[in-house]
C-alpha cells in the first residue's frame, strides 16, 4: 500500500492531489530538519503523520490557539514525539557540513 493510499484510508479524505502534496511538503519538512539527502523508510510514517497534522491544522494556520462555544484549542506547530523521532535521525554537521552514510550496492555475481 503506498503511503497515499495509507493517509486516504487514516483521514478518509479523497482529492489525491491535496494529499499528494502534503506527503510533499511533509517529506521535504523532514529531509530539511535531519539535514538527509534520501528519506530512510524507518522515518516514512513520520511524513505522513506530519502531513495529517497539516491537513488537520488546514484553516487555523497561523493561530496559536482559539476559543469557540466556551471551548479552547491551543495548537503546536507539530507534537511533540515527531520531533522526538526526527531528533534521533537529524545527522550532526562536522566543519559545517554534514555526511550521511550512503547505501551500499549490491553486485551481482554471475555464475
Amino acid at each position: 500500500m503506498t503511503d497515499l493510499e495509507i493517509l486516504k484510508k487514516l483521514t478518509g479524505e479523497s482529492d489525491d492531489v491535496l494529499l499528494s502534496l502534503l506527503l510533499s511538503d511533509a517529506e521535504e519538512f523532514v529531509l530539511s530538519y535531519t539535514k538527509r539527502t534520501e528519506l530512510p523508510d524507518i522515518l516514512k510514517k513520520t511524513v505522513r503523520d506530519l502531513a495529517i497534522n497539516a491537513l488537520n491544522r488546514m484553516g487555523t494556520e497561523g493561530e496559536s490557539g482559539r476559543s469557540e462555544g466556551g471551548e479552547s484549542y491551543s495548537f503546536d506547530a507539530a507534537p511533540k514525539q515527531i520531533f522526538d523521532v526526527l531528533n534521533r535521525y537529524r545527522l550532526i554537521g562536522v566543519g559545517g557540513r554534514c555526511y550521511e552514510a550512503k547505501k551500499k550496492q549490491t553486485e551481482m555475481v554471475q555464475p
